[in-house]
């Protein structure tokens, strides 16, 4: 099999699909499969210019809006760059993002298209105040599913949670697939250490979406029980100012670091006790397996991926979602017992390095990848 995989970020972008199909591209490369990666570069903007439009619905009501005008000339943009750069052909085109789905199909209509589908635009953008619900925006975004659904010849996503989610926006559910992402255990390698002072750690774009005002608050009362802990918050974001100065006026200075961007977090991760990330969504939460797999307690939100992740109180802890005081107790629960806290990171390890497997991912999609060709010749 010759297969492109259509990525919109680049490879070397964060974020759980860009750090996942490079090494699923390693493996396959290593034996009879050929496969490429193709992605639009970040200094690649407003060059296309063609006509766009779409076989389910008419945008040209939405046009004049800010982030519709920005989606369409994205589109246009993909549209550009993938006739300029790719002069081949494949025998399947698996894509992660919407726009490339569409522009791989519209450029090799004759192509099989696999999509996977692994988080929400609009959901992302509600929860981070960007946009209004039910507004212009919401509703262009989630009419785009049933075009992916009449475009692509397979989807899948990467939760059941996700999947429910697309219930009300595609008229064939059933026949998505959920493939849990996956991960190369080589990149992760849990450490031996024992910290004086537990030392939690969170990995996160800093966005309203990831709920860390509501960890931070949280801390608040863990220190106002007399628990002493370190917290140490690695991703950057629009509201990190905002969250320093909550931190501060919380009384937290001295029991926080904020970091910033960090491109391989994991190799970081190890060292410490406890990852924590509180989001109000999450279609699947990559980074939670990722946290998983370097030994670590989890603690999150009971919504989306993390609950399909976290089976709670066996391999780590959930709370419902901006409950501050729920996720002080949790974090009380494996600060004061560190033999819970390793029960709890032991058992999450050997799950992640079940259910999250590169091979594992990998020997599902060539099944998937297989039956769209077999297709080909009924």
């Amino acid at each position: 099999m010759k297969i492109l995989q259509a990525l919109f970020f680049p490879p070397e972008q964060p974020g759980g699909v860009s750090s996942m199909v490079p090494y699923i591209k390693e493996r396959f490369n290593h034996v009879d499969d050929e496969m490429e990666l193709f992605s639009l570069p970040k200094r690649i903007r407003n060059k296309g210019s063609e006509q766009v439009s779409f076989k389910t619905f008419d945008y040209t009501p939405y046009i004049g809006n800010k982030l519709v005008d920005k989606y369409i000339q994205t589109y246009r943009d993909y549209l550009w760059w993938t006739k300029m750069r790719i002069n081949q052909s494949y025998d399947l085109i698996h894509a992660h993002h919407p726009i490339a789905a569409m522009v791989m199909k519209q450029v090799f209509p004759n192509t099989k298209l696999v999509l996977t589908l692994h988080s929400s635009y609009e959901r992302e953008l509600i929860l981070n105040k960007a946009i209004e619900p039910d507004g212009v925006e919401q509703q262009f975004l989630t009419k785009i599913y049933r075009e992916l659904e009449v475009v692509a010849d397979r989807i899948l996503t990467v939760s059941h949670a996700f999947k429910n989610y697309l219930a009300d926006y595609v008229e064939h559910v059933d026949r998505i697939k959920v493939i849990h992402n996956g991960f190369d255990e080589k990149r992760f390698r849990p450490t031996a250490h024992e910290n004086e002072v537990t030392q939690f750690i969170t990995v996160c774009r800093l966005v309203p979406a990831k709920g860390l005002d509501v960890l931070l608050r949280a801390c608040a009362r863990l220190k106002a029980k007399g628990h002493p802990f370190m917290l140490h918050i690695i991703g950057d974001g629009p509201i990190r100012k905002e969250l320093e100065a909550l931190a501060q006026s919380l009384g937290l200075y001295d029991d926080i670091i904020f970091y910033g961007y960090m491109l391989h977090p994991e190799q970081f991760m190890p060292f410490f006790d406890v990852f924590v990330l509180p989001s109000r969504a999450e279609a699947f939460g990559s980074v939670f397996a990722e946290a998983a797999l370097c030994q670590l307690a989890l603690v999150g939100t009971d919504v989306g991926g993390i609950a399909e992740q976290i089976q709670h109180r066996v391999n780590g802890l959930l709370v419902p979602v901006e409950d501050d005081e729920a996720l002080a107790e949790a974090l009380e629960s494996v600060v004061i017992d560190p033999d819970f806290r390793y029960q709890l990171a032991l058992a999450a390890s050997n799950k992640a390095k079940k259910d999250y497997s590169l091979e594992r991912v990998i020997a599902q999609l060539k099944k998937v990848y297989r039956e769209e060709l077999a297709s080909n010749n009924p």
